[in-house]
């Protein structure tokens, strides 16, 4: 997560679009690094950190649906699921979320972005939750 935020935060010093593109930067080199043959992460806590770099308040609801959904369904990867898919929505048509420095609709339009490759990234889970084979939070 902080090297999401930490890339924003530095970028955001010369104006949002850097900051925009550092944010998405630090997301596909975490998901594809190079020195890994492309071969990362799948880019949830690098969302969260990039989230909270531009709103806190929107990092906050990400981390509450994530939990909700966690707790109801025992499955980590339908939470990060289930929240990524909920937060360009908020974004984009809640007020809370307004920034100073960005647009609703360029934060919304990025977060989008970001979570197509984050459920691309995922879409061995989403076959291993649709045949009922996915681990659950605390099982073996």
């Amino acid at each position: 997560a902080f090297k999401g935020t930490t890339a924003v935060i530095i970028a955001s010093q010369f104006g949002p679009d850097q900051a925009l593109v550092a944010g998405f930067g630090a997301f596909i080199g975490h998901c594809f690094p190079v020195w890994l043959r492309f071969k990362g992460g799948k880019g949830v806590a690098t969302y969260l950190g990039i989230l909270l770099a531009f709103t806190w308040k929107a990092s906050l609801l990400f981390a509450v649906i994530w939990v909700l959904t966690a707790v109801i369904s025992r499955y980590s990867s339908l939470s990060a699921l289930v929240a990524s898919l909920i937060t360009p929505i908020a974004l984009f048509s809640a007020p809370l979320f307004l920034t100073p420095w960005v647009s609703n609709v360029q934060l919304a339009q990025i977060f989008a972005i970001l979570s197509v490759l984050l459920w691309w990234r995922h879409r061995e889970n989403i076959t291993r939750l649709l045949n009922g084979s996915e681990g659950k939070i605390g099982k073996k």
